[in-house]
């Protein structure tokens, strides 16, 4: 049997896997990448008989929609697929050797859909990706009734935070560590609190990276300020792609009635958009993204890899008019 676990680069796809893979450890091959970079399914080979059967796969918070045609050409070829998301899913097929865990709630994210399939033996690891994943309130909630201490919380909350921060880039170049090295790392330790505690583990290096990045971004370009929408620009730099989405989310949280755009150049002068609907009125950014090319994502959060600046008056506007 040849296992491949599949998941994105950010905090909800890699602590998802650290979860599973401390509860049912298994020696597969890991195929992962940026935040961004979500069509992962395809990286799967597809064997050259008719009948792969031998072949298992787990995918974890990448969107079905945008990996359909390759899902189903594992599918059609004998794979067995173990698929949890929060992400569009588009229509979900039919298929035996399919065991779907979709759920399109705001509120969620993969790793808590995966805590739940779990019955919570990993849920430290669960509460810190709901606070990466920006599910501030929901993991808020869930450290209060698991009796975690304000300190605890935050503690998780900030692992969380640096490991989605980590996953922000428009290559491998731009982080910190890979994301197939990071879940190495961090499956090693039983639970967050023990990574936290050991001076020599990512989230100290992390820790340091991020308050660098986000003293410069605080110096941003304001593109537009209203009671709708909040939109930044950042520079084509290694700092700025990595601190764009966390910074992002800072935002939200500072504006919960406002859109938050986060505009960071990239090389070929396009934008790389980051988009976050409003706290109190998480819908619509998936939607609003997916009008663009390369664009997509879920309700409370979406993107667009790039967007032509000939465009940008236009997504500014659409955001405006939806909020």
């Amino acid at each position: 049997m040849t296992y491949y676990d599949v998941f994105n680069g950010d905090a909800d796809g890699i602590l998802s896997l650290v979860q599973l893979r401390q509860v049912q450890p298994r020696d597969s091959i890991l195929i992962t990448g940026v935040k961004r970079d979500i069509e992962l399914l395809k990286q799967v080979p597809i064997d050259g008989s008719s009948n792969s059967s031998g072949k298992t796969i787990t995918v974890l918070d990448v969107s079905m929609e945008k990996n359909a045609d390759a899902l189903q050409a594992q599918l059609n070829n004998g794979a067995v697929v173990f698929y949890v998301d929060h992400h569009r899913s588009g229509d979900i097929p039919q298929h035996l050797n399919l065991n779907a865990n979709i759920d399109l709630d705001a509120n969620t994210c993969t790793a808590l859909i995966v805590d739940k399939l779990l019955n919570g033996t990993k849920h430290d690891w669960a509460i810190a990706a709901a606070y990466g994943d920006n599910l501030i309130s929901v993991a808020d909630n869930l450290s209060k009734a698991a009796g975690l201490s304000e300190a605890e919380a935050e503690q998780l909350k900030e692992l969380g935070t640096l490991v989605n921060y980590n996953g922000y880039g428009e290559s491998l170049d731009d982080l910190h560590f890979e994301p197939e090295n990071l879940f190495n790392k961090l499956v090693k330790y039983p639970s967050p609190f023990d990574c936290i505690n050991d001076q020599h583990s990512p989230f100290h290096l992390l820790k340091n990276a991020y308050q660098s990045d986000l003293k410069k971004a605080q110096a941003a370009v304001v593109v537009n300020d209203d009671d709708t929408l909040l939109a930044l620009e950042l520079e084509d730099a290694a700092w700025a792609r990595r601190i764009s989405g966390v910074y992002g989310n800072q935002l939200a949280n500072d504006n919960p009635d406002k859109a938050i755009l986060i505009l960071t150049q990239n090389t070929d002068s396009s934008y790389r958009v980051s988009l976050r609907a409003p706290i109190n009125n998480k819908q619509g950014a998936g939607d609003i993204c997916s009008q663009f090319k390369t664009g997509g994502g879920r309700a409370a959060a979406a993107g667009i890899n790039n967007l032509p600046k000939a465009n940008l008056h236009k997504l500014i506007e659409t955001v405006k008019q939806h909020y």
